[in-house]
């Protein structure tokens, strides 16, 4: 009879010790408030494909084409004069034209994140504030002057291609 109540004991005690872990694991999950604020100060900006000239010993070797996107600051985004896109764009010739960002010889040296924050500081500094949040690379491609004079024998070289977060479809900036 003892092991009777002692059992009946014991499967009372792990039924309620089940119970009581099973609800504090399943209460709501903390939120960052402070992270949920800066992610709704943001919006995705979806930015041109922007063609710069690669130049080299001699003149123009061949042309860098990227598509990139960005995260910015809506309301330091709101107060830039010129619209994003267009400021951005010019900000990339800037950076791009004449660095040696890339080297096409050796391609897999290619340092997609030191690229992006090379992008990112730059725009933030032309901006005057931390607008820009995230660089994405949805593409980079290389052309050459030879596959552009005569497009049949070369093709050109796709150097990254990069995905890019779903866009939503209310008040976005930018695109063609």
């Amino acid at each position: 009879m003892i092991k009777l109540v002692g059992t009946g004991v014991w499967i009372l005690l792990i039924t309620l010790a089940s119970v009581y872990f099973s609800l504090k694991m399943a209460s709501a999950p903390k939120v960052d408030t402070a992270a949920a604020e800066r992610e709704a100060a943001m919006e995705f900006v979806s930015g041109y494909t922007t063609t710069v000239p690669v130049i080299g010993e001699g003149g123009v070797n061949g042309y860098l084409l990227t598509k990139l996107a960005y995260k910015a600051n809506k309301e330091l985004a709101a107060k830039q004069v010129v619209p994003l896109p267009e400021l951005i764009t010019d900000e990339l010739y800037t950076l791009l034209v004449g660095k040696k960002m890339i080297d096409i010889a050796d391609v897999g040296s290619f340092d997609l994140e030191a690229f992006r924050g090379v992008v990112k500081e730059g725009l933030n500094r032309r901006f005057g504030a931390n607008v820009i949040d995230e660089v994405y690379v949805e593409q980079i491609d290389y052309l050459t002057t030879a596959s552009v004079e005569d497009p049949a024998p070369k093709r050109g070289v796709t150097l990254l291609k990069g995905e890019v977060p779903a866009q939503k479809t209310e008040g976005k900036s930018g695109g063609h």
